[in-house]
């Protein structure tokens, strides 16, 4: 079967991957409404769009951070994707060079920052988890920096672990031929069959449920890379993101696996980048199935977004043609969904080209 959107992937890797596999990437936390809600809010905002615009030439160009990349569709960090495909995050980072744009890697890969560099060229992002010890938090980031990673993405919404029941049930555990290849050679314990979670578990023994905003600042005094704050909802965080030094912010639910009824990303989006102020650039993360969902994001305030189930699912499927695929097929589609509302650069994009079901009846003046 021909595959002709994102969507068509997830069948695929449901039905290749181990139940246990599979549930982990898939599933979000306890009713996992927010997991629903993260795809069903886009369909709430419609477009208004522009026509008879020469739209012969269009250009997705941007920057992120000052580094150019070909779309603002980036790859958003996924753990252990060693457990989809064997090539991993190997395969990721390849076909995200190949794509042109960014991809952020796991603290919890199955790859290591080295291993990942070692694939060629191509601007990548390192997520951080902070763990009890600063040490092994000061470490990863100066072999992230060594390994030419441009920034940091401090992941902050995962004082604990989100209660996710199909792990529960599954007991799920990383696979034995698998680790987490970050922390090799650090005494951090492995992650362990218990009777609920292994990786619930191995969270609660080794992230620091302290964390706090001047933590964010002490990261600052440790590198010099760019910290983009992952897991901001409210217009307070935003500021506080910023006060604190953040160089950008992702607006993110933790792909609703983390607290089940926090709104949908882009439901968030528009506060969090009203408060921003334009001060530093607010990335969306959750729920991107479409080039439509794209231009929503960017037409709300977005610098741009990040996909990541997709990713897994694509890889499960076909390594990293899978992802190759993806990558372009939303290319493809984000460009269409440009062209057909008139707009022929990002900037273009306005928050006039979209009406969602909580605006206010528009009055639209007469020419």
């Amino acid at each position: 079967m021909e595959i002709t959107n994102v969507t068509e992937y997830e069948a695929i890797a449901k039905e290749k991957l181990p139940k246990m596999v599979y549930d982990y990437y898939a599933s979000g936390a306890e009713d996992q409404w927010t997991l629903k809600e993260n795809r069903n809010a886009f369909s709430r905002i419609l477009f208004r769009p522009r026509i008879l615009v020469d739209v012969s030439k269009i250009d997705m160009t941007t920057t992120v951070l000052g580094f150019k990349i070909s779309m603002p569709i980036m790859i958003a960090p996924t753990a252990m994707q060693k457990m989809a495909h064997p090539e991993g995050e190997y395969a990721t980072a390849r076909a995200a060079s190949a794509a042109g744009t960014i991809m952020t890697l796991s603290s919890w890969a199955t790859s290591s920052v080295e291993e990942v560099a070692s694939t060629g060229p191509g601007i990548r992002f390192f997520q951080l988890y902070v763990c009890k010890d600063r040490n092994v938090v000061a470490q990863l980031v100066r072999r992230a920096e060594r390994a030419g990673f441009k920034a940091i993405a401090l992941t902050v919404d995962t004082p604990r672990l989100g209660r996710r029941e199909a792990d529960i049930k599954n007991r799920f555990t990383l696979p034995p031929f698998l680790t987490l290849k970050n922390f090799e050679g650090l005494d951090l314990g492995k992650m362990d069959k218990t009777d609920d979670s292994g990786l619930a578990s191995y969270v609660a023994g080794q992230v620091d449920r302290s964390l706090s905003w001047k933590d964010v600042k002490w990261l600052q005094t440790i590198t010099s890379l760019p910290i983009l704050v992952k897991g901001v909802l409210t217009a307070e965080d935003a500021r506080l993101a910023i006060q604190a030094g953040a160089a950008g912010i992702i607006v993110s639910n933790h792909g609703a696996r983390q607290l089940d009824f926090v709104p949908a990303t882009i439901m968030a989006l528009e506060e969090v980048v009203k408060a921003a102020q334009g001060r530093v650039p607010v990335f969306l993360d959750g729920g991107v199935r479409r080039g439509t969902d794209v231009f929503k994001a960017l037409a709300l305030g977005a610098s741009g977004i990040f996909i990541g189930r997709p990713v897994v699912f694509s890889l499960a499927a076909e390594g990293e043609a899978g992802v190759r695929k993806v990558l372009q097929m939303l290319r493809d589609e984000f460009e269409l969904t440009m062209a057909l509302n008139g707009c022929r650069s990002l900037k273009e994009i306005t928050r006039n080209h979209i009406v969602t079901d909580w605006d206010q009846p528009r009055v639209v003046p007469r020419l």
